[in-house]
C-alpha cells in the first residue's frame, strides 16, 4: 500500500495535474509549489514517481537534478519570474 501524506490528500485532480505540470517547468522552484500547494519537495517527488510511468520519471529525475532555478537558494538573483515571458501569451 502506498502511503501518502495529508497535504496530497488533500488535492484535486487538478491541482494534482497543476504540480506536475510545474515540476516539469524549467524555471518552476520547488519552492514555489510549496507556498502554493503546501507540499515540499520531497512529496513533489513522490507524486511525480506515482504519477508518471517510470521512464518518465527517470527523464523528469534527470531533468531537475542539479538544475540551478529548481532551488530558490542557488538560482540567479537575475531571475524573478517562474516562467518565461513568452509562455503565457496575451489575445
Amino acid at each position: 500500500m502506498e502511503k501518502r501524506n495529508s497535504a496530497e490528500l488533500m488535492l484535486s485532480e487538478e491541482d494534482q495535474s497543476r504540480i506536475i505540470e510545474m515540476a516539469w517547468e524549467d524555471r518552476t522552484p520547488f519552492e514555489a509549489i510549496q507556498a502554493q500547494f503546501g507540499l515540499s519537495e520531497a512529496e513533489v517527488i513522490q507524486l511525480m514517481r506515482r504519477s508518471l510511468k517510470r521512464s518518465s520519471f527517470n527523464l523528469w529525475r534527470a531533468r531537475v537534478s542539479g538544475r540551478n532555478t529548481k532551488h530558490m537558494k542557488l538560482r540567479s538573483p537575475e531571475v524573478s519570474r517562474a516562467y518565461c515571458p513568452t509562455q503565457y501569451k496575451r489575445h
